[in-house]
């Protein structure tokens, strides 16, 4: 390591340092930030971090980079107090974790760590983060000098709801799990024949959500935020992380960066699900391909759990491998609506006897019949937009309108019985 020691500081300025238990753990870490700030760096320990921010010396530092592992989380009440001495001083704190559980990472991200990076670093990451840190006034002096016009717009929500949850998941990679759900929610959005709903479209793929993409739109910071407390969230703070998809429904996107999939927990989701049902007629939620503690909440919830197959043996030994996990936690496997992708055309008998004997092998229904959309789908994906604006005659996009339609109905169906 070239850097200086933060407490004999060269003729170089320090502006920040490391401060981990053995900063020779993160070879990456090093290389970072010789990269970034060459000289004007030093490391210290956890034992002399907060005595060395009390110092004279400590008044220069832009930031601090925490790196911590495993080993550290007995001290995580400890490390707790650097990030929120550092905090008092006006110093700005990026925290850099490997392999560290869910819950102490909450802990200090509420002590007010400024940024988070997951160690390995990623390349590039580290000084992104940086960069974020040394210019905020880039992104406050507009709201200061014209507050009404550069805050970021907020949602305003409505209470009172007892909103229709539906679900979406795939069971094989590339089933169009996404590309259902940002559709669906757009049709719904359309409206039935007597009210206008209100429609949300939740984003759960906290590490590589795609629905910001497919409808070009940013992923907010308000999002993680949330996430990490979401026990004090409420209908505003709720609104605050919503994004607006051009005045028709509103979509809660999957965090900027990259979170474990147990960050939150079953009684979290149940929170978050709660507070959307509250507040829209109908809620999509995106689920992640991959089965983790809360997809028993999401499916106990749901009124309708869409589950996407392809006609492939993939899918096939996957829906066997769900069906036995879901029989054997005594979970109701029969709520489970399938939906076979890129379906055989009317006219392709043998295409049509495929679907009947997977159906039969697996002891399934399979409900939803999707033809294929061709290239126009990835195409409407890549640019944003949903089939109804880029491809509105499409025969995926028909089909997916057609559901919205019965969906619709049902809900008309209950609102008049009630």
């Amino acid at each position: 390591m070239t850097s200086t020691p933060a407490s004999n500081a060269g003729p170089a300025p320090i502006v920040a340092c490391t401060i981990s238990r053995d900063v020779q753990n993160f070879d990456l870490l090093i290389e970072d930030m010789e990269t970034i700030l060459g000289e004007e760096w030093g490391d210290l320990g956890f034992d002399e971090a907060l005595a060395f921010l009390n110092q004279p010396d400590a008044s220069g530092l832009e930031f601090v980079a925490m790196a911590i592992d495993a080993i550290d989380e007995p001290s995580v009440t400890l490390l707790g107090g650097i990030i929120a001495g550092a905090k008092e001083r006006g110093i700005k704190v990026v925290l850099i974790a490997d392999d560290v559980t869910p819950a102490s990472l909450h802990q200090l991200l509420r002590q007010g760590a400024d940024e988070f990076v997951p160690y390995p670093l990623p390349e590039g990451e580290l000084a992104a983060a940086v960069a974020r840190l040394r210019t905020p006034e880039v992104v406050e002096a507009p709201a200061q000098m014209a507050p009404e016009t550069a805050a970021e717009p907020k949602v305003k929500l409505q209470a009172g709801g007892d909103g229709c949850l539906i679900a979406v998941q795939g069971l094989a990679g590339g089933c169009g799990a996404t590309t259902m759900a940002v559709n669906l929610a757009n049709e719904l959005a359309a409206g039935s024949k007597t009210k206008q709903p209100k429609v949300c479209l939740i984003d759960l793929g906290l590490q590589f959500g795609a629905v910001s993409t497919y409808l070009d739109l940013p992923r907010r910071d308000a999002v993680f935020e949330l996430l990490s407390d979401i026990e004090t969230m409420d209908g505003d703070s709720f609104g605050q992380a919503l994004v607006d998809y051009d005045g028709k429904f509103q979509v809660f996107t999957s965090p900027p960066d990259i979170l474990p999939l147990d960050m939150i927990g079953p009684a979290e989701v149940k929170v978050l699900l709660d507070v959307a049902r509250e507040h829209f007629d109908f809620v999509v939620v995106d689920m992640p391909s991959t089965i983790v503690q809360w997809t028993e909440t999401v499916l106990t919830e749901a009124q309708v759990y869409f589950a996407l197959l392809g006609l492939d043996m993939r899918s096939a030994q996957n829906t066997l491998r769900l069906k036995r996990a879901l029989q054997a936690e005594d979970l109701p496997f029969d709520k489970l609506r399938f939906v076979l992708n890129h379906a055989p055309k009317f006219t392709d008998l043998q295409g049509k006897s495929r679907v009947k004997r997977m159906a039969d092998s697996l002891d399934i229904s399979i409900d939803v019949l999707l033809p294929d959309g061709g290239r126009v789908v990835p195409q409407a994906c890549d640019h944003g937009e949903p089939l109804a604006v880029h491809a509105a005659k499409n025969p995926l996009r028909k089909e997916i309108n057609k559901l919205a339609t019965q969906l619709h109905a049902i809900g008309d169906a209950d609102a008049e019985a009630a």
